[in-house]
């Protein structure tokens, strides 16, 4: 059978024309799927982080002491903001502001007094203290030690932690009966520590985490 060349073309010209009508449906769909823009989704602008960082509180609960690292920042004044220890004195000492005590303070407690004393040279202070390393909260480790002493209590370290920082432990050491003593509002407690177990995975809640001012005696 002969197919009529007209006929032919017309089929042809009609499929044509049938794909390109498809195509372009489908990127319409695609263009308005992909510019379609969530109203819930913001995008959080500079001024806004700013905002959120400053709404958090200041630090009003940690009391300062001897040697603690201290970032203090006063917005706008280079000249002044700066990472300074605390002396065995307590004090600091800020330019414009000379010293002022800060051992016995929270942070908070500090930007208060620091931006009263600048209110005398800038107007509107606003301060903002850290603390960058804490070096006034110690532990002691007394007794059968090679290296009995005070140490720092950063990064909250155990009771295993203390031994291996004094060294380890003398030849005569009593691996068995240490303790920590411990101050509370109720009075001292005794913690005991058994060094062969806790070291072979037993009775692991012993590893107690130290906490400022606890003593661990090595008989």
């Amino acid at each position: 059978m002969t197919i009529n060349p007209c006929i032919w073309w017309i089929e042809r010209l009609t499929m044509l024309l049938l794909c390109a009508l498809l195509s372009g449906s489908l990127c319409a769909q695609t263009g308005a799927g992909t510019s379609r823009i969530d109203p819930s989704a913001k995008t959080a602008s500079p001024g806004s982080q700013a905002e959120a960082s400053a709404a958090k509180p200041h630090d009003d609960s940690f009391v300062i002491g001897n040697d603690d690292v201290l970032a203090i920042n006063v917005w706008k004044e280079p000249d002044i903001s700066r990472s300074i220890p605390v002396r065995s004195d307590g004090k600091i000492s800020l330019p414009l502001v000379g010293e002022v005590q800060a051992a016995g303070l929270t942070p908070l407690r500090l930007e208060k007094d620091i931006a009263s004393k600048l209110k005398n040279y800038i107007s509107e202070p606003e301060v903002t203290v850290m603390v960058q390393q804490v070096n006034s909260q110690k532990f002691n480790i007394l007794g059968q030690v090679v290296r009995p002493g005070s140490y720092g209590i950063a990064n909250s370290p155990t009771v295993l932690d203390a031994i291996a920082l004094a060294g380890g432990f003398r030849d005569f050491a009593k691996q068995k009966s240490l303790y920590v003593l411990r101050q509370s509002p109720t009075g001292e407690s005794r913690l005991p520590f058994n060094y062969k177990d806790v070291s072979q995975g037993k009775n692991m809640s012993q590893n107690v985490k130290l906490q400022p001012g606890d003593t661990i005696i090595v008989p």
